[in-house]
């Protein structure tokens, strides 16, 4: 009897299980349906990547628990925490979606079914839960109500989860380093730009702001930061274990990705001011942080004058951190950078280290205001908050440090940089639609150099031809209006065009219909200047000019800002180009030479007359100081990629680089290093690289006496920041082409060092050019020597150069040996991966070996480590970046069918240019090959 009992009841209980779950089926489906607003599209909102716009965040209340050794019993490092977000009901709906990545919940109701608790607030009735579940595949926790939730009625919504404190270098995560032989454990974060979500339950849009109340349990003896100032901390239990407790101040009003956790032992260094600034660093490199300390004061009081907004927080943490993808990320109040970015120590750092420094700490603090006290809406747009910081950190370095005269730079590290992307078919343009990027993958490519260097020469020549103080006064009314909220680019446009109207500046067109072909459509024109009749056109510059490109609506043409100059004398007033071709009679030359976009401020190219090329060549031959030194490194830039696309000859660009002999300056110098890497890239595995080799060492051997007698035998510095840098060119070009002085004085301090491994007198500017020219030079025991004191360096920026120096081996035995080092954290940290990878690939002998390395062990990468902490962009365009035959092309091509899409994931428009950098170095091959041997070979000086 009893036997039968049971099994009715089963009967029963499972009639009613399943028709809980028919109905919850069909109630779930009827929502897609019910949503369907006319069309064929029956997506669940929870299918949909985007949050619906029912619930509006107000603030969260987060309490995190990350512990620093791993769980006894599965070995893993966890956090725990606990959340509660209240958010207003702006639009009736049943259905709570909040972003979740990776995190587990506990139950919390009585029959121990669902993983959240609504209340609602001022003691009103909240709906009961009627399921919730997770969503990985768009990253939500689903929360079912049994009725709709109340227009205007605000709600809590709380949360108990737990997560791995994992090494992947995304959302909260775990760093690990040694200090004085005690392996040590970091908690820290990187939310940005969708990894909120992995850390608690959010609301993980840009949009989406709220305030934030942090408190973090941690192990007695460590400290806590966030973006506020801790306001008490105490010590207690939790489950039965001792920690300190932290609570901090609420936030600004502000993004998810803003936020920042951090738990360590850090020691700090501080300046007390108008704003509380402190630099946070491991206690044995903390004194390295001083510069860094010395020069936000100055970065900070700059932008709160250019803005004119004071800065908006009680203090300004910066962190640096032993484990690190990004450069830096500017978490309002707590700036997080890798090590070798915040850190310097005048006796081993280099001035570029503390020009990076400088720079970085401007563009950070840059995001204060732009980016962080005022949002984009959303990631299709984020060119304007990157590009901005990146124009205007420039300017705050350039006030920190006003000798290094450092505003000049951005032609070289942006403008040109950025120039080699944008002139791809495969470009994209600044700003996209709104729903062409929504997934984390798309989000994540958006952070590329058409961002930020784009972004910052586009946003370089609208205040130039507005003029500062006309741009300035857009911007900080811009600033003040839209603070603490959200905006669209077409925003910045309005106001920009409020502060022209009121200042009476002449424009061809409204600001918007004017910048609206620059940021709307990819690419950039090509200005050509035809000095016998003045007439002046533009086209669409590519590389590979015959491509077929996507339709635009501004059929590629753009109102172009022509400044110009005449036989040395500078046109007062800006010429605009407003269509595909015009007329400038005072273009017209005669016996003089004209030069156009002076000072590059202009996002374009110029192409003249072939008259006009030669008087241009003249007067660089006879007196090159008459232009000015920024155009001269625009003529060779401009010169070697019209080659490239055809449009002048390869002769021609060549001849540029005759006069460098008397050339002594850095910017045309590194112009022209920069175009002839391209072409040491495709032919230092030919017959032309014996004649490319001689021609250039012809022309370093008179710089590199310059530098010689400059420095008194290479005993002291020189005193300009410029000409500290060209030393360095100098040093590592003439040594790479085998000027024997050079190479024995770097293998001689060298050999120095190696004999005395605790007293390095090479000179830290020199120190990357010595390295690596010696590293070459030797053998196995330079190299192990080199990297023995990796791990020996006490300063990041050192070992750095010396990872970079190791790939300059010539023994192929070494290099696969460095490339399997990368597979292993313990040897190469991850956050460095991607950059020895890739620097073994630019040694012409280990070029097919990283290639090779990277199809191999793709799968591994990919997976084991993660897009938070491995540049596939980057990594895809090193390693392909000589490709130039069909057979590199069938191989590349192997290998994007063999993967796919999705295992490319944010690298996948790398994979594309790749795929077209490959074809147009294969063409330029063919047909540049045989004119550069014969030109290089009958130019080139006594071996």
């Amino acid at each position: 009897m009893g036997r039968s009992c049971r099994v009715s009841r089963l009967c029963v209980l499972c009639v009613v299980v399943a028709l809980v779950s028919v109905a919850t089926i069909v109630t779930l489906w009827t929502i897609a349906l019910t949503a369907d607003d006319g069309d064929d599209d029956i997506t669940a909102p929870w299918d949909s990547y985007r949050l619906p716009a029912a619930l509006v965040p107000e603030l969260y209340n987060v309490t995190l628990w990350p512990r620093l050794s791993p769980a006894p019993d599965t070995g893993l490092y966890l956090f725990t925490g606990r959340s509660v977000v209240q958010f207003e009901c702006v639009h009736e709906t049943d259905l709570i979606l909040i972003h979740s990545n990776k995190l587990n919940y506990s139950k919390l109701d009585d029959t121990q079914t669902h993983m959240a608790r609504l209340t609602a607030a001022g003691g009103a009735a909240a709906p009961a839960i009627r399921s919730s579940w997770l969503q990985p595949e768009t990253q939500y926790l689903v929360v079912q109500l049994s009725g709709p939730l109340s227009r205007g009625q605000k709600y809590q919504l709380y949360t108990e989860f737990t997560g791995e404190l994992a090494d992947d270098l995304a959302g909260f995560y775990r760093s690990e380093y040694d200090e004085d032989g005690v392996r040590k454990i970091v908690a820290t974060s990187q939310m940005h730009p969708t990894h909120a979500r992995k850390t608690f339950p959010c609301f993980d849009e840009p949009a989406m702001k709220a305030v934030f109340y942090i408190t973090v349990l941690h192990p007695p003896g460590t400290l806590a930061l966030s973006n506020g100032m801790d306001q008490d901390v105490v010590n207690t239990t939790a489950d039965g274990v001792a920690v300190t407790q932290t609570e901090f101040e609420p936030t600004r009003k502000m993004s998810t990705y803003l936020l920042a956790i951090v738990v360590c032992d850090f020691a700090h260094l501080s300046a007390a001011g108008d704003t509380l600034i402190r630099v946070w660093a491991r206690r044995s490199v903390v004194q390295q942080g001083g510069y860094a300390l010395n020069v936000t004061g100055p970065i900070l009081d700059f932008f709160q004058r250019y803005y004119n907004t004071s800065y908006p927080l009680s203090k300004s943490d910066q962190i640096a951190l032993p484990d690190f993808y990004f450069g830096a990320m500017e978490n309002w109040g707590l700036v997080t950078y890798r090590e070798t970015n915040l850190l310097y120590d005048a006796a081993t750092s280099s001035n570029r280290s503390k020009e990076t420094t400088a720079t970085i700490i401007a563009h950070e603090l840059a995001h204060m205001w732009f980016g962080n006290l005022v949002t984009l809406r959303w990631w299709n747009e984020v060119w304007l908050n990157e590009g901005f910081a990146s124009y205007v950190s420039y300017l705050g370095a350039d006030y920190a440090e006003p000798a290094w005269n450092v505003k000049d730079l951005i032609v070289l590290d942006d403008i040109h940089r950025v120039f080699a992307v944008d002139a791809l078919t495969s470009s994209h343009p600044l700003s996209s639609k709104e729903d062409a990027v929504v997934l984390p993958d798309q989000i994540s490519e958006q952070f590329d150099v058409i961002s930020y260097s784009k972004g910052a020469a586009v946003l370089r020549m609208l205040s130039d031809f507005l003029s500062e103080p006309v741009f300035l006064q857009g911007l900080r009314t811009y600033l003040h209006h839209f603070a603490y909220s959200n905006t669209v680019g077409d925003d910045l446009w309005k106001h920009l065009q409020m502060a022209v109207e009121d200042n009476n500046v002449s424009l061809p067109r409204p600001v918007d219909d004017i910048m609206n072909p620059w940021v709307l459509q990819m690419g950039f024109p090509v200005v050509t200047i035809d000095t016998t009749t003045g007439k002046v056109s533009q086209k669409h510059f590519l590389l590979e000019p015959d491509s077929n490109v996507t339709a635009s609506l501004y059929n590629y043409e753009w109102p172009v800002p022509v400044r110009w100059m005449k036989t040395g004398e500078v046109q007062r007033d800006v010429w605009w180009l407003m269509e595909q071709e015009a007329v400038n009679q005072d273009m017209r030359g005669g016996a003089s030479w004209i030069l156009a976009n002076v000072n590059v401020t202009g996002y374009y190219r110029v192409n003249y007359d072939l008259g006009n090329w030669e008087r241009l060549l003249a007067q660089l031959g006879a007196a090159h100081q008459d232009i000015p030194v920024i155009n001269r490194a625009q003529l060779v830039d401009d010169a070697f990629n019209l080659a490239r696309a055809q449009l002048v000859s390869t002769t021609l660009a060549l001849r540029m680089t005759s006069y460098l002999s008397e050339e002594t300056e850095y910017l045309p110098w590194q112009s022209a290093l920069d175009n002839l890497d391209y072409y040491y890239l495709m032919l230092d595995r030919t017959e032309v690289y014996q004649p490319l080799q001689d021609y250039v060492k012809t022309q370093v051997t008179p710089l590199f006496l310059y530098f010689k007698n400059m420095t008194s035998d290479w005993s002291r510095v020189p005193d300009r920041h410029t000409d500290q840098y060209n030393q360095v060119n100098a040093l590592r070009t003439a040594c790479r082409t085998g000027v024997p002085e050079c190479q024995t004085l770097t293998s001689t301090w060298f050999r120095q060092w190696m004999d005395l491994p605790q007293h390095n007198t090479i000179h830290p500017n020199l120190r990357s050019a010595v390295y690596c020219s010696a590293v070459a030079a030797g053998d196995e025991a330079e190299w192990n020597f080199g990297w023995s004191q990796v791990h020996n360096a006490s300063v990041v920026s050192e070992a750095s150069k010396l990872m970079s120096a190791l790939s300059c081996t010539e023994n192929t035995q070494l290099l696969k040996r460095y490339l399997l080092y990368t597979l292993d954290p313990t040897m190469i940290r991850k956050q460095d991966a991607t950059s020895v990878i890739t620097s073994v690939a630019r040694n012409r002998l280990g070029q097919a070996l990283a290639w090779d390395f990277v199809q191999e062990h793709w799968e591994y990468l990919f997976t084991e480590y993660g897009v938070g902490s491995f540049s596939f962009a980057s990594l895809i365009t090193g390693v392909t970046e000589r490709f130039s035959t069909a057979a590199d092309l069938q191989q590349l091509l192997d290998f994007v069918q063999r993967h796919g899409a999705e295992e490319f994931g944010s690298a996948a428009l790398a994979v594309d240019q790749a795929v077209e950098r490959t074809r147009t170095n294969i063409r330029w091959l063919q047909q540049n090959q045989r004119e550069v041997l014969d030109w290089f070979s009958s130019h080139a000086g006594p071996r």
